[in-house]
């Protein structure tokens, strides 16, 4: 069928040319058309192929006319020029054989009369003339016979040409239509499809590949403490499935571009539908050996612990637990990409995570209030002597439990505090505590009292104490005091001092180790237990002039035991005080052995104005006998 129509264009061709169709010479090429059963099957098939053929060939066609009628337009106007040469001559000729008629004018030869009336012309373009010979030939007919010779050898050269031309057009689009029928369903030279070279197949061909690839697609599991273990893609029934992207790829080339795959070459990469089965996925990894019971192992939290002079966190152990729902979703996404390993450790949530990192906020504040705890430094300061706490003595108040972890309790570390509080009052307090004490007559004597001396402030220094610790505060300071001494020491009166020698009935003032005041005196009447003024240090409660001493009430009467006015008044142990008392007949000796006061110092008026004036506060008492 092609080969008729291929006879039929020439013949259409030719007559376009003007060219009669003629005999075919015994060596011309004869198109004789061939009828098959075959054929007849593959009509229908061949019709796009032969629709696309045909417009092929009448462009061939169009082609190969309009250069056969460009090759006989230039041929003509080259015939032309050669006429147009010859006529040149002609005239030269005709020139020269006038010359030669004059010539023989003179030499008595006669010329025509029809040669004779004409002229030659004198134009650049010559007509064309003709002429008589000497034997009466014209020359014109001649000529104009040779030249139409000239044109028709001329037309069948060029009719010859344009065939040829034709049949090798038509030979070269038919080959060239052929190899693009070809690629109608292959893909080109230097197709790479997921590296898979595709030149020449077909789309069904690349998708076995394809399927023959992923059928051995296995994956290797890695995880926490143990060696990897690889699932089958059998195990879990994974195959290919297609889903029309290579065959999309195929339809994205035209196939009269087949030439191109010789030039450069053409990479896709499409996604690889697969499809398994979950719940089979599901089995395998209960069935890993991460997932076994056996294997798990608890995640421990971060924690703040003592190393090297300060609090650290300690970071958090990862553990082995797996879990499964996590890792189920890991290793299901890992397989719908193709990947072909997987590494628990590396997914996140895989593995269940400890409570407590070590960024977690909270703990590095439990870290810092920790190392405050270590960097606090409170130094007390008594007299000569010192006492420094700090985070030596401070880590010992943290509570930690049996994993080293800081456990914070409040009411424990103030109970820390309290008690360190209490052991230095104990050590440091004087109130209530004897006293080694060297009167003026050069006895020692031991003296006891809790009227004076110092005495700390427990609760209020524990709370004090328990700010600074939590703050970190650096400090040097005196501990808070409910009581205070003259001096820090054994002896804490220091050298400003009242000595009271109930022994000798005589009293010294003492300032800055200097005696200001002395005189003698009449204590409590000792033949009486309650009325003997006791032993002991003390001081002065306050200073009063004038004033009413009262004593007791007598339980009898419902009247005190006595009202006496006095001027000068001075109290230092509950009733019992200086005073003037000028009821006594004298002072000092043994008189307060029977005739002593109800237990008040009795002064000489004079002594107790005296006395009054100059007496001072938180000055030391001193009672012995």
């Amino acid at each position: 069928k092609i080969e008729a129509a291929m006879e039929k264009i020439i013949h259409s061709a030719m007559q376009d040319a003007g060219e009669e169709e003629s005999e075919p010479e015994t060596n011309a090429v004869v198109f004789v058309p061939v009828s098959t059963e075959e054929d007849d099957e593959d009509d229908e098939d061949t019709q796009p192929f032969l629709k696309e053929y045909q417009q092929s060939l009448k462009a061939a066609r169009r082609s190969a006319i309009a250069s056969e009628l460009r090759k006989e337009a230039e041929e003509r106007q080259e015939q032309k020029q050669k006429q147009e040469q010859k006529q040149d001559q002609k005239h030269e000729r005709l020139e020269q054989s006038q010359s030669e008629e004059e010539e023989a004018e003179k030499n008595g030869l006669f010329l025509s009369k029809k040669a004779s009336k004409k002229q030659p012309s004198r134009s650049a373009r010559p007509q064309h003339i003709g002429f008589v010979t000497m034997e009466g030939n014209p020359q014109g007919q001649e000529n104009a016979s040779d030249t139409g010779e000239l044109k028709r050898k001329a037309v069948k050269g060029l009719k010859v040409t344009g065939l040829a031309a034709v049949m090798m057009t038509v030979a070269a689009g038919t080959a060239y239509a052929g190899v693009s029928y070809y690629y109608t369903d292959k893909f080109f030279n230097g197709t790479v499809i997921n590296g898979i070279d595709c030149s020449g197949k077909t789309a069904a061909q690349v998708e076995k590949e394809l399927a023959e690839r992923i059928a051995g697609y296995s994956i290797q599991v890695e995880s926490r403490n143990q060696e990897p273990q690889t699932i089958d893609g059998d195990t879990i029934h994974y195959r290919y499935v297609s889903d029309g992207s290579i065959l999309e790829c195929l339809k994205s080339q035209k196939p009269y571009e087949w030439i191109r795959g010789y030039f450069e070459n053409k990479t896709y990469l499409v996604e690889e539908s697969v499809s398994y089965d979950k719940e089979l996925l599901k089995t395998q990894v209960k069935e890993l050996e991460c997932a076994q019971p056996e294997n798990q192992v608890e995640p421990e939290n971060a924690y703040v612990a003592y190393t090297d002079s300060q609090f650290e966190i300690i970071p958090e152990t990862a553990g082995a637990t797996l879990d499964l729902k996590n890792a189920y979703k890991a290793l299901d996404a890992a397989i719908a990409e193709g990947d072909q390993a997987i590494d628990f450790s590396t997914e996140p949530n895989a593995y269940v995570d400890a409570e407590i990192t070590s960024d977690d906020e909270n703990l590095k504040n439990l870290m810092d209030t920790c190392n405050n705890f270590t960097r606090a430094s409170i130094t007390y300061l008594f007299g000569d002597q010192s006492v420094t706490l700090d985070g030596s003595v401070i880590k010992d108040w943290l509570q930690f439990d049996d994993k080293n972890q800081l456990v914070q309790d409040d009411a424990s570390l103030q109970q820390h505090v309290a008690d360190y509080v209490a052991n230095i009052a104990a050590q440091y307090d004087t109130v209530g505590t004897e006293r080694e004490f060297y009167t003026t007559s050069g006895r020692v004597v031991y003296v006891y009292g809790w009227n004076y001396g110092w005495q700390i402030n427990q609760a209020e220094e524990t709370a004090q104490l328990m700010k600074e610790v939590q703050s970190g505060a650096k400090v040097e300071r005196e501990p808070i005091y409910s009581m205070t001494a003259n001096s820090h020491g054994i002896n804490d009166f220091g050298d400003t001092y009242i000595e009271v020698d109930m022994g000798e009935q005589h009293m010294y003032y003492y300032q800055y180790g200097d005696i200001i005041f002395d005189s003698d005196f009449v204590s409590g009447d000792i033949n009486y237990s309650d009325r003997a003024t006791p032993s002991g240090v003390y001081t002065l409660y306050f200073k009063t002039s004038p004033a009413t001493l009262t004593g007791s009430i007598n339980p009898e009467t419902g009247e005190p035991e006595y009202e006496t006015e006095v001027t000068y008044w001075m109290p230092f142990n509950g009733g019992i005080g200086f005073h003037d008392a000028d009821w006594q007949d004298y002072f000092g000796g043994d008189r307060f052995t029977y005739a002593g006061s109800h237990g008040c110092i009795n002064l000489p008026y004079y002594a107790a104005a005296e006395l009054y004036s100059i007496i001072q506060y938180n000055v030391p008492i001193i009672c012995f006998y």
